[in-house]
């Protein structure tokens, strides 16, 4: 569990930077001339961007099994915090798929 949260705390990483990504190009295509891309190292954005969306499932997997043990009453393997700012970026993420 504790590497599974690892995992999805870097994935919401990736989330966050994918969004970042998307304004910069959107930013890009008004200020840059035809043909040319903001971003011009393809092979890591394609890389960030589906360990960013990726990220969606892999968070809401982890909210659930996190869940379970909240109301299992077990003890949860991973840090509280990383439990909480997960559940935030959950938050952030569906909000930002009904937004876009």
């Amino acid at each position: 569990m504790r590497f599974f949260s690892k995992l999805v705390f870097l994935c919401n990483c990736c989330f966050l930077a994918v969004v970042i990504f998307r304004s910069i190009e959107t930013e890009g295509e008004k200020n840059v001339h035809a043909g040319e891309q903001a971003l011009t190292f393809q092979p890591l954005v394609s890389t960030i961007a589906i360990l960013g969306y990726g990220a969606i499932i892999v968070n809401l997997i982890f909210n659930i099994i996190s869940l379970f043990f909240l109301l299992t009453k077990k003890p949860q393997p991973v840090a509280k915090w990383l439990v909480w700012v997960n559940f935030l970026f959950l938050l952030a993420q569906v909000y930002y798929l009904k937004l876009y």
